[in-house]
């Protein structure tokens, strides 16, 4: 834009001597995209702006809220090495793995919140939560383990059992309810809601934003072959499906095929006597040169022999074998 156009009459018939005096004047700089102002109205926190809130005060670098996590979690820390058992040293720590949930998490918890105090580009998520958020599920998780606890123990003595324990068990109960107020509901607490007041927007974990909207899958089209094809079991024709041609109808070729050959019965007379086997090759009847025998089947090497009475051997020695 020259400076001609700077000096052309407006909408409202004014000239403007200069751009400062236009409807463009830095009254109105910081509502457009992109320009400083609106970078500044976009840097507001959440809560209200900084300058609106009064100074939070601590002890140190750490808020009271942040303080009293780490008293009621030093207190149950060192409860935890007391006797749960009347009946014997029976600590949170002998146990197994007991003590993982019972005071192991929110030990992880309270480090963490020190941690973030005092190395502020340290560890700034527990996966999918923030550090906050893993505290209150900690200290919530410890609290439903004790509650457990107790509630056997209250469980057993009004059925007539022994109350075997301490006094650790309430204590530790306590504490980690008191947790549970310090990091569950804090926000909606007077006195602490201004631990979470003030802080400068961020953009969310990608595990901690909204969920995207499911869109049922497309189902294909159906190709215009399949359109075109009649149901099962219809008797109608399609239309437009092409039409075989006749074909001539060709007589198949036979072959022929020799006859299987007929076997001719002859008569045979072996020089000396001559064992005739059965199938399993175990001597059958005997023939020799003082009777002839009916050869039903020449087998080249072998003879097919039939016997008087019917039965029917193999002779596997056919030379000098004279021929009727």
């Amino acid at each position: 834009m020259t400076d001609e156009n700077l000096n052309e009459p407006g909408t409202d018939g004014v000239k403007w001597a200069s751009r400062e005096e236009g409807p463009w004047s830095a009254e109105t700089s910081g509502d457009d995209v992109g320009e400083p102002g609106a970078d500044e109205s976009r840097a507001r926190t959440s809560g209200g702006g900084q300058d609106d809130l009064p100074p939070q005060y601590g002890i140190g670098p750490f808020t009271v809220r942040e303080v009293a996590i780490g008293g009621v979690w030093l207190v149950a820390f060192v409860v935890s090495f007391f006797s749960l058992s009347q009946l014997g040293f029976v600590s949170v720590w002998t146990r197994g793995i007991d003590w993982i949930l019972a005071i192991g998490v929110p030990t992880a918890a309270v480090f963490l919140l020190a941690l973030r105090r005092l190395s502020p580009t340290g560890i700034r998520r527990v996966g999918s939560l923030g550090i906050d958020q893993f505290a209150s599920v900690a200290f919530s998780v410890a609290a439903v383990v004790w509650l457990e606890r107790v509630w056997l123990q209250v469980s057993l003595a009004a059925s007539g059992g022994l109350w075997e324990t301490t006094w650790v068990l309430w204590v530790e109960l306590v504490l980690m309810l008191a947790g549970v107020v310090l990091t569950v509901f804090a926000p909606l607490i007077p006195v602490l809601e201004q631990d979470f007041q003030g802080r400068p927007d961020a953009a969310a974990h990608r595990s901690s934003r909204p969920i995207r909207g499911v869109v049922p899958r497309p189902r294909p089209e159906p190709s215009a072959a399949a359109a075109a094809s009649p149901f099962v079991g219809s008797d109608e024709t399609n239309a437009t499906a092409p039409v075989d041609e006749p074909e001539s109808w060709v007589p198949p070729v036979t072959t022929d095929e020799p006859a299987p050959q007929q076997h001719q019965a002859f008569w045979a007379l072996a020089p000396e006597e001559r064992e005739v086997l059965d199938e399993n090759g175990l001597p059958l009847f005997r023939i020799g040169p003082a009777a002839w025998a009916l050869v039903i089947e020449d087998r080249g090497a072998v003879f097919v022999i039939r016997h008087e009475d019917g039965r029917i051997g193999y002779l596997h020695d056919v030379s000098d074998v004279t021929r009727g």
